[in-house]
């Protein structure tokens, strides 16, 4: 199948021409008649798989082929809500390179940077517009923006804002938008949630399921590593010398682990940027570019700030933390080895972390190759040490019952 296939129009289809792209990804092969169709759609795919261009495109051509009924005027026509600046930056590169042919005009709305650029923008007129809900909010109660003719509303990564706390955000600008209105959904996975929030918003959606969440990529080949605790870093330090290469995503859980980590691989001579959600949008960036452009060859980031990031020829994932949602990982790992490249990924567990290890083999229904020659093996006898208040008075310090060590600290690598 080709684009042409789609039965897309010429402007857009030159700009996909442009783009380099004749043949689409399944998610857009299933997804961009439904929405030219005006269909409501919930979509579970994740960063990676072209979904961005499977709304992008329609998008564009719903809103350019009916410019004619829309009475003249500066309105918002559609609204693609996004949970990182990150990504709405990019989803709004993505419509600026569609809509290269178009008469059509975009912009991007994100916090942490100054609004007044944006309300001068948005008072010139647009027809869509890519925003963080919080930002978003703001120039609402300003009356800075007006979605009463919103036509097209998107959510994407639906399951990453909620997790990140914006359900009653995204709620609120659902109800500020038209009722007839259509809407689309995408996800990287479908929790209860999610499904929750899909049918109090979609009126009879269309569903489209692609790589299900189950099955990591194929091009990756995967190694697990068991290791103490307080080994980790030093194993992390042996890897990278010795066998990791290239550019390299290191997971952490934690900003306040990714950090460490950071400190300590600089210490040791590596190229290394960190990304975070408590750093500015520009230093954010800053580390972005560096590791795109190969000014540093590792980047260490949290699950949620990565989300928000497209990084292409990826050489290796490694999880220095092993996730406790199985999705997760399959999301980490197939970061690389994408478009037909081969990647690795790296899973560094702790004798705590071994249940996530068996729930992921069990949601992937594979066995995770585990390299046993390496120098901090973990003894297979060990138990994870479990920091918890003791109730009936701490063995360290006799006579003080009722009250827990205070030197149990939780401790992060």
């Amino acid at each position: 199948m080709s684009f042409k296939d789609l039965q897309l129009n010429k402007p857009i289809l030159k700009a996909v021409a442009e783009s380099g792209y004749d043949t689409p990804t399944l998610v857009q092969e299933q997804t961009i008649p439904l929405v030219l169709a005006k269909k409501d759609v919930i979509a579970s795919a994740q960063t990676g798989t072209g979904k961005t261009a499977a709304f992008a495109l329609p998008i564009l051509q719903l809103l350019y082929d009916h410019q004619d009924a829309v009475k003249k005027g500066k309105k918002v026509r559609a609204l693609i809500i996004s949970p990182t600046r990150e990504l709405a930056i990019q989803i709004s590169q993505n419509f600026k390179t569609y809509g290269a042919h178009t008469n059509l005009k975009s912009m991007v709305i994100f916090g942490g940077a100054s609004i007044d650029p944006q309300i001068e923008l948005l008072k010139k007129g647009v027809d869509i517009v890519i925003a963080t809900p919080g930002r978003l909010l703001d120039l609402h109660k300003q009356d800075q923006i007006n979605l009463d003719y919103i036509e097209i509303l998107v959510l994407d990564e639906a399951d990453l804002m909620l997790d990140m706390g914006f359900i009653d955000d995204v709620t609120k600008i659902e109800r500020l938008c038209p009722k007839e209105k259509q809407t689309l959904l995408f996800s990287a996975t479908i929790p209860f949630k999610v499904e929750q929030l899909a049918n109090s918003i979609l009126k009879s959606p269309e569903r489209v399921e692609v790589t299900p969440t189950s099955s990591a990529a194929k091009n990756v080949s995967q190694v697990l590593y068991f290791v103490p605790k307080q080994n980790k870093i030093e194993l992390c330090l042996h890897l990278l010398r010795n066998t990791i290469k290239g550019h390299i995503l290191i997971f952490r859980r934690t900003k306040f682990g990714v950090e460490k980590l950071e400190q300590t691989l600089i210490k040791n001579g590596f190229k290394v940027e960190s990304f975070h959600g408590d750093k500015t949008q520009t230093d954010r960036q800053s580390a972005l570019n560096k590791f795109k452009h190969g000014d540093v060859n590792i980047l260490i980031a949290t699950d949620v700030a990565a989300r928000g990031i497209d990084i292409d020829e990826l050489d290796a994932v490694v999880n220095f933390d092993i996730p406790h949602i199985p999705e997760t990982y399959v999301h980490r790992i197939g970061r690389t080895g994408r478009a037909g490249n081969f990647g690795n990924s790296y899973s560094l567990c702790s004798a705590d972390e071994k249940t996530y290890i068996k729930t992921i083999q069990q949601l992937i229904n594979t066995q995770i190759p585990v390299e046993n020659e390496h120098p901090y093996p973990l003894d297979p006898n060990a138990k994870p040490i479990i920091h918890k208040s003791n109730k009936t008075g701490s063995k360290h310090k006799k006579g003080r019952k009722g009250q827990g060590s205070k030197s149990n600290k939780k401790r992060w690598y």
